[in-house]
Order: structure tokens, then C-alpha cells, then sequence
């Protein structure tokens, strides 16, 4: 297996998981040249060749980053990628000085498991906003921020996620 950051080759592969959960309504749905144009974002879990998971650290502003795009091939989840993906993008934030990490989310629990927290969805800035206005639920969201403080995280392995 293999953590590491995407390239434009998995672009199709990217494309191809998140919307395989966005047509399930739990993810907000990307466009293959979205993810080519965001593909330094991406992380990717690999093996024996294939991706079987993807997440994305996207920058918001100069102290702020969604985690966002977490998506795991069905037959790949439990075995602990989700959360390889998500510190990865947490030890990249801590990289770049972000200070806080937040994600929308229907995984509560798992996000509240690496450390975040809920927070009302109107305490994070009007720029986060930007990509809702396409999604299908949008003025109605039901998803739960969350987030965390980058100098907080605890950057450990876990098996023990439902990713």
C-alpha cells in the first residue's frame, strides 16, 4: 500500500470514487476538469496499482483548510486509509501554517475520533461557502462541520475508522 500525493494519471480515478458516493447524496459530486485543476489537493491511497482512496486539502484563506473529497472504494474501507489520508492532510497543513482544518461531513464520529470537533456551520466564514451554492442541497445543508486545530493534531495510525 502507498500514501501519497496525486497526480494527473489518477485524475480519472479521483473522479471515478467521489462521485461513485456522490450519486448516494453523501458527497458533492466533481467534475473531472475540477479535479485536474485541483489535483495538487489530492492525496491518494494505492495498491498494487490501483487508487482505492482519495481525500483533498483544500486552502481557504491564509490560517483556514477543508478536508474535503474523502472517499474510500467500498471493498478498501475499515482497514484504516481514511485516516491515513485525512493526517496526511493534516501533517501537510502543519506544513503549510495552516491553523485550523475543518470538513463537512455526515462522519461525525470519525472525524470526532482524529481530534475534530463540531462547530456551527455559520462560524466558519461566507468564502467557504463557495462550491454550495452547486450542490443539490444547497440552502438546506445537512451535513456537520467539523474541525481542529493543526497544532492539536496527533498524527498516529489507526486501523479502527470506517473508511
Amino acid at each position: 500500500m502507498n500514501l501519497r500525493k496525486a497526480v494527473l494519471r489518477d485524475a480519472p480515478f479521483i473522479y471515478s470514487l467521489i462521485n461513485t458516493y456522490a450519486k448516494e447524496g453523501i458527497l458533492l459530486p466533481r467534475s473531472l476538469n475540477s479535479i485536474y485543476e485541483n489535483i495538487r489537493d489530492f492525496w491518494v491511497y494505492e495498491e498494487k496499482g490501483q487508487v482505492v482512496g482519495c481525500c483533498a486539502l483544500h486552502v481557504v484563506w491564509e490560517d483556514l483548510a477543508e478536508i474535503k473529497s474523502l472517499a474510500i472504494r467500498k471493498d478498501m474501507r475499515g482497514k484504516g486509509i481514511g485516516t491515513s489520508l485525512v493526517q496526511a492532510c493534516l501533517k501537510e497543513a502543519k506544513e503549510l501554517g495552516v491553523k485550523r482544518v475543518f470538513a463537512l461531513t455526515y462522519a461525525v464520529d470519525f472525524f470526532e475520533k482524529l481530534g475534530f470537533y463540531a462547530v456551527p456551520k455559520e462560524s466558519l466564514p461566507h468564502k467557504v461557502w463557495g462550491e454550495c451554492i452547486n450542490c443539490v442541497k444547497f440552502p438546506s445543508c445537512d451535513e456537520t462541520a467539523v474541525q481542529m486545530e493543526v497544532e492539536k493534531a496527533s498524527l498516529v495510525n489507526s486501523h479502527e475508522d470506517r473508511f
